[in-house]
């Protein structure tokens, strides 16, 4: 499964290439346009780091919290510590639960800030200034062991190809 995003200075360039792509005898996984009227560049996850990020994060939340609380009761009722006495033993095991969640959130921020791949940053950057710059972006991806057709993604002539 390959991502290359194609640069193209004009609408009709896009058109032509999109209506091109989609006759071809293997179809593609996506076709996804940035431009105006269409996605904008910070909506697009493989253009910016940051939503995938926040996906991870989510992700890694849903499945750290709930073993993090039961990690935070077992923890507490092996030990057999009374750190929070004052709440008696069914509170002082609740109490350990929460601060398990707690260090599952934690968790889940770091590992999801440690898996972004940061090698791409100045190929995003050039796509961002060609964005900025009014070119339609065309977030082109492959289907599942597939090659990418980057003979057909070069008919139109586009500025620029970057493989991601």
């Amino acid at each position: 499964m390959a991502i290359a995003v194609v640069v193209l200075d004009h609408h009709q360039d896009l058109c032509v290439l999109r209506h091109h792509l989609a006759q071809l005898s293997m179809p593609l996984a996506r076709l996804q346009v940035v431009g105006p009227g269409e996605a904008r560049f910070d909506q697009v996850e493989e253009l910016n780091p940051q939503l995938r990020q926040q996906r991870l994060q989510r992700t890694m939340a849903f499945w750290l919290l709930p073993f993090g609380f039961g990690a935070g009761v077992t923890f507490t009722v092996m030990t057999n510590l009374d750190t929070f006495a004052f709440a008696g033993p069914w509170g002082n095991r609740l109490m350990g639960g929460l601060l398990g969640m707690g260090a599952g959130l934690l968790g889940s921020f770091a590992a999801a800030r440690a898996d972004v791949d940061s090698s791409k940053e100045d190929r995003l950057r050039q796509l961002r200034n060609r964005s900025e710059e009014g070119c339609w972006l065309l977030v082109v991806e492959s289907a599942p062991g597939q090659d990418m057709p980057w003979k057909a993604l070069q008919r139109v002539r586009p500025q620029t190809v970057v493989a991601l």
